[in-house]
C-alpha cells in the first residue's frame, strides 16, 4: 500500500505546477482545507510555494456536520466554508488561493463569491500524489484545450452517439466553456489538478436523449467501473428514469432516492477528455481511499456526462455522478470530433 508522506519529488512536481500558474515570490497564497483534508497535500502545498518564496496563509475550518442524508462524494460543492462569510473577501484579496478541501470548491456559492470579488482559485483534487505526478499539468496540451474551447464558442449542438445505444443532444450556445490543462493561464480565474479535459454547462432546458452506460464505463461517485448496463432517460435536463436490471442500475437509482432533491437528477455538465497522462484503468491500481478517480474524467476521446449542481442554471444540489464514458462518438454542428472514443483532428 502507498503512504502518504512528504517526498521531494512531489514538492517539486507541487513547485512546477504553481510556477505554471504564475506564482512568484512575495505574492500572498491562500491555502483552503478543512480538518478532513488530505494532510500531504496541504504540507506539499505550503512547502512548495515557500520553495517559490511566496508567503502561504493557511484559512483552515472544521470539517461541517453532515447535512444531506446520504455520503457526499464527488462533488465539487464543498460547503466546509458556509457562514463564513466575513472572510471572503480576504481570500478574493490574495494572489491566489489553493483549494485543498474534500471535495472541493469548484461549484459552490463561496466560490463564486470569492471569484466576483477578484479571487483567483487552483483545486487540487483529494487525490493520492502519485496521480497528481502522474497527471501533471501540461503545456503541450493548451493547443488542444484552447482549440476545444475555439469549437465549443463556434457550435450550437453537440450530439453523442454510442454503440451501445447512447443518442443524446445537447444546446451548446451561449452556455459556459471551460477546458484547462492544469494551471492558471495569465488572466483566468480557476484551475484544477488533474486536468486535461473540455467541458460546458448547458443552460436550461438544453439537454434531451438516452445515454447508455456501458461495461466498462466508471462511476467516478462510486469509484467503480460499470459491470452492467444503465441507461438514464434525461428530458430537459433532467434525468427521468434509471433503466437497468443490475446492481449498478440499482445503486444509482437508491444514491439518487436518498437525496430527495431534483436538481440532484439535473445535468451539470458535459465534455470530453484530452490528457495522454490519464489512464482508464487506473482505478484498479488504488485503494478508494487513496483516490478522488478524476484523471479518469480527462481520459482522451471519452465522453463526460455530469448530474448534480450547475450554478449556470442556478441549480445547486450536493449530489454529484462523474460518468466518463469510452466508445463515443461526439459531434458538433456535424462535425465529429470524437469517432468511437479516438480523438480525431483536430483535436488528435
Amino acid at each position: 500500500m502507498l503512504q502518504e508522506n512528504v517526498e521531494g519529488k512531489w514538492i517539486d512536481c507541487f513547485e512546477k505546477s504553481f510556477t505554471l500558474s504564475g506564482v512568484s515570490a512575495g505574492e500572498t497564497i491562500a491555502i483552503l482545507s478543512e480538518s478532513q483534508s488530505r494532510p500531504v497535500l496541504v504540507e506539499l502545498s505550503e512547502l512548495a510555494l515557500l520553495r517559490i518564496g511566496a508567503k502561504p496563509v493557511h484559512v483552515r475550518v472544521p470539517s461541517p456536520k453532515l447535512k444531506d442524508p446520504v455520503p457526499v462524494r464527488s462533488t465539487g460543492s464543498c460547503y466546509a466554508f458556509e457562514g463564513y462569510e466575513t472572510i471572503l473577501p480576504m481570500l478574493s484579496a490574495c494572489d491566489l488561493i489553493i483549494d485543498c478541501t474534500v471535495e472541493g470548491m469548484l461549484h459552490s456559492k463561496e466560490s463564486q463569491t470569492i471569484l466576483q470579488g477578484g479571487g483567483r482559485i487552483f483545486m487540487i483534487s483529494n487525490e493520492h500524489p502519485e496521480v497528481l505526478e502522474r497527471c501533471m499539468p501540461d503545456p503541450s496540451l493548451k493547443p488542444k484545450v484552447e482549440k476545444s474551447l475555439e469549437l465549443l464558442d463556434k457550435s450550437k449542438i453537440m450530439q453523442v452517439t454510442s454503440p451501445a445505444g447512447t443518442d443524446l443532444t445537447v444546446e451548446i450556445k451561449d452556455a459556459p466553456c471551460r477546458a484547462g490543462a492544469g494551471f492558471l493561464e495569465p488572466g483566468a480565474k480557476v484551475a484544477y489538478w488533474p486536468a486535461g479535459l473540455a467541458l460546458f454547462f448547458p443552460l436550461e432546458n438544453t439537454v434531451n436523449g438516452r445515454v447508455v452506460l456501458d461495461v466498462g464505463d466508471v462511476n467516478l461517485t462510486f469509484k467503480r467501473y460499470f459491470e452492467t448496463q444503465v441507461t438514464l432517460v434525461i428530458e430537459n435536463d433532467f434525468v427521468t428514469a434509471i433503466e437497468g436490471d443490475g446492481l449498478d442500475a440499482q445503486l444509482m437509482r437508491s444514491y439518487y432516492e436518498g437525496w430527495n432533491d431534483p436538481n440532484a437528477y439535473a445535468i451539470s455538465h458535459v465534455g470530453w477528455g484530452l490528457n495522454p497522462g490519464a489512464r482508464w484503468d487506473a482505478l484498479m491500481m488504488y485503494d478508494k481511499t487513496q483516490v478522488n478517480c478524476t484523471e479518469l474524467r480527462a481520459l482522451p476521446g471519452s465522453f463526460l456526462i455530469s448530474t448534480g449542481a450547475n450554478e449556470f442554471a442556478g441549480r445547486y444540489t450536493n449530489c454529484h455522478f462523474d460518468l466518463p464514458m469510452r466508445n463515443c462518438s461526439v459531434s458538433l454542428d456535424g462535425q465529429e470530433i470524437i469517432k468511437a472514443g479516438d480523438l480525431l483532428p483536430p483535436l488528435a
